[in-house]
């Protein structure tokens, strides 16, 4: 079973999704920083790179976003006996006025990814004004029940008199028991939001946002709410009644499990959501067992290292790295749902001598990762005993939504020893006594640096300034990082 808790502040959305009394998942949204995934915007071309098969298009943001050549909207779907798309050169030109929508946020020096394919989401079905296909979740599963789904929703949105066609549409999961009502009026929305969407692109500059993907609340309430959901619990009072009449109008089958929170104790007090969010945080993951995760995120991929730590629970030492390995595997999953990382992942288990041990850590893994909506690949174990998987990659995890790198260390994770920033100083003062004729040098540094020059390096400072024929003076400066220093030619 699973509950979902909404905290909400004029400022900012936190939603986090709890299963089985755990936390799995944390979402985040924050008013001066929304996301832009599913976004339509009136853009224009401002350069094409042919090299890359890509261009720049500018759609009213700081920075320009990036739309790749296997973006761009196709009449014939890509296939086997299809040819490969056209260069970018050759379909788009700077200057020209795209339709696009966001399918990915900018993360880090990266522009947002854009999309020609539109797409719009309703609460059934997704809506595909440029083709004319019907899809099926692969979700749904028996083919029977796929093919029946498909003539139904053939028959609905067949145009009057044999006209032409006006878009295609793919059948959500929880459309798999709608009546023939629900789905004509989720399509009936979506043809008219992309109608008024049309409108507005005719008449707006490039630049201009043309239909807004829903608020955090109002996808809980598409995306996250199923049959499993026990209850959505919101504490603010006038943001329950918006969503519940949003939820009245599009999702009525949800709106029974909505309830609004009063108690006295914070919402997310009540499974300790705060803590949660600070250990997802942390470097390091403690298991029950007494082993541990070390977890390194980096640009290119994360890294996750298993350690037994204190445990030596099991009969034997092979017992003993299998059983720390399992429960790993478990805390990962979870993890990589609850930091929400994504791009390569290398999973460093305890080395297991027995191959029907790997397979059945390498077995619970993918077990626990079929629960994540997001898309996983696993590898199995490499020659070096790495596991390699990749989590699809949407928007910013946890920790670049709520942290920066440290000013003192710029992410780095260390700084130079007091002695080493020292000996910088030193060889500093020589170069420029060979450049320049002052007075007096003064260094301006951190205390530790100073107080170390004053009394361990003293010697090699009274030696420099009697070889350079120059005074050195030193002046202490708190707010400088430890590695940070001044000379100043006096």
């Amino acid at each position: 079973m699973q509950d979902i808790l909404i905290n909400w502040s004029p400022q900012e959305t936190r939603v986090a999704i709890i299963e089985n009394g755990a936390v799995q998942e944390l979402h985040l949204e924050r008013t001066l920083e929304r996301g832009l995934v599913g976004n339509i915007y009136a853009g224009r071309v401002v350069r094409v790179l042919p090299g890359m098969q890509s261009a720049f298009i500018d759609i009213g943001l700081e920075r320009a976003a990036f739309l790749h050549v296997a973006d761009l909207h196709r009449e014939d779907a890509p296939g086997r006996d299809n040819p490969p798309p056209a260069p970018i050169e050759r379909q788009v030109f700077e200057g020209q006025a795209l339709l696009v929508q966001v399918i990915k946020d900018s993360i880090g020096t990266k522009g947002a990814r854009l999309s020609t394919q539109i797409s719009i989401a309703g609460r059934l079905l997704v809506f595909l004004p440029q083709d004319d296909r019907i899809g099926i979740s692969q979700k749904i599963g028996s083919h029977e029940l796929r093919e029946q789904l498909r003539t139904r929703m053939q028959a609905l949105v067949a145009p009057p008199n044999g006209g032409s066609s006006s878009g295609g549409f793919i059948l959500r999961t929880n459309a798999e028991e709608a009546t023939d009502a629900e789905l004509a009026e989720d399509i009936a929305y979506l043809r008219k939001t992309w109608t008024a969407i049309r409108e507005r692109a005719f008449k707006a500059p490039s630049g201009t946002l043309l239909h807004l993907d829903l608020n955090l609340m109002q996808r809980v309430l598409r995306d996250l709410t199923h049959d499993q959901t026990h209850a959505v619990r919101i504490d603010s009072r006038m943001q329950y009644e918006a969503l519940k009449e949003f939820g009245e109008q599009y999702m009525p089958s949800s709106v029974a499990k909505l309830e609004h929170y009063h108690g006295e104790r914070p919402i997310f007090d009540l499974f300790g959501i705060d803590q949660e969010i600070e250990r997802a945080l942390a470097r390091r993951v403690d298991l029950k067992s007494g082993g541990y995760l070390i977890i390194d995120q980096t640009e290119a991929l994360t890294t996750i290292d298993v350690n037994t730590g204190g445990y030596v629970g099991a009969r034997n030492f092979d017992e003993t790295i299998f059983k720390t390995n399992l429960e790993a595997a478990l805390a990962i999953a979870r993890q990589l749902r609850l930091r929400n990382l994504g791009g390569i992942i290398i999973i460093d288990f305890i080395d297991m001598a027995r191959e029907e041990h790997q397979n059945a850590v390498l077995a619970e893994l993918r077990k626990q990762l079929a629960r994540d909506r997001t898309k996983t690949t696993v590898s199995g174990f490499t020659q070096l005993g790495l596991v390699e998987m990749t989590r699809k990659r949407t928007r910013e995890s946890l920790a670049h939504l709520l942290c920066e790198p440290c000013p003192t260390c710029q992410g780095k994770g260390q700084v130079k020893t007091p002695r080493s920033v020292c000996y910088d100083i030193l060889r500093e003062i020589l170069r420029e006594a060979r450049q320049f004729n002052p007075k007096e040098f003064r260094v301006v540094a951190s205390a530790a640096v100073v107080e170390m020059l004053l009394d361990e390096e003293s010697q090699h400072l009274a030696g420099l300034s009697d070889f350079i024929g120059k005074p050195v003076s030193l002046q202490t400066e708190p707010g400088l990082s430890p590695e940070a220093y001044d000379i100043v030619l006096l």
